[in-house]
């Protein structure tokens, strides 16, 4: 017994509205139902959801970086390459900031922030035999171009 699978995850943002135009127009996710005026629930297409938007207001505190808690969540956007390069252009199309781009061997990865400043990684997967032979290669950062 234990833990089968990651079954979704709850963000708490300031602006419900805001941040569902970021989640759903520029990432894609379908919005599947609203709880009263302050919650969302997205999917990305096979699970009831993925994804929780709960609005806590517009005066709530940023993350703070160097606190315990949640680094980024991840979105694969695609199979290949030209998936991510697809998504970069979509991104850049809606004045969303690339702050950051990964080769981790096993996937490819555009970071940016949310409206929130939540980071999110957005990536393609390489073949899975790599990380089946070679499990340490999951833990490798290179520089991504594209």
């Amino acid at each position: 017994m234990g833990a089968k699978a990651l079954g979704h995850a709850v963000l708490r943002v300031r602006d419900l509205e805001r941040s569902l135009a970021f989640y759903r127009d520029i990432l894609g996710m379908k919005e599947v139902a609203r709880y009263g005026g302050r919650m969302v629930f997205l999917s990305c297409g096979e699970n009831h959801h993925d994804l929780a938007l709960q609005e806590i207001g517009r005066g709530a505190p940023s993350p703070n970086p160097a606190a315990v808690g949640l680094y980024h969540l991840a979105f694969k956007v695609g199979d290949d390459l030209r998936d991510l390069i697809e998504m970069k252009a979509k991104l850049e199309g809606a004045g969303v900031q690339i702050v950051g781009t990964s080769d981790h061997t096993v996937s490819k990865s555009l970071y940016v922030l949310d409206p929130d400043g939540i980071e999110i990684e957005l990536y393609i997967d390489e073949d899975p035999a790599i990380w089946k032979a070679n499990p340490q290669a999951v833990a490798t950062i290179k520089p991504l171009a594209i």
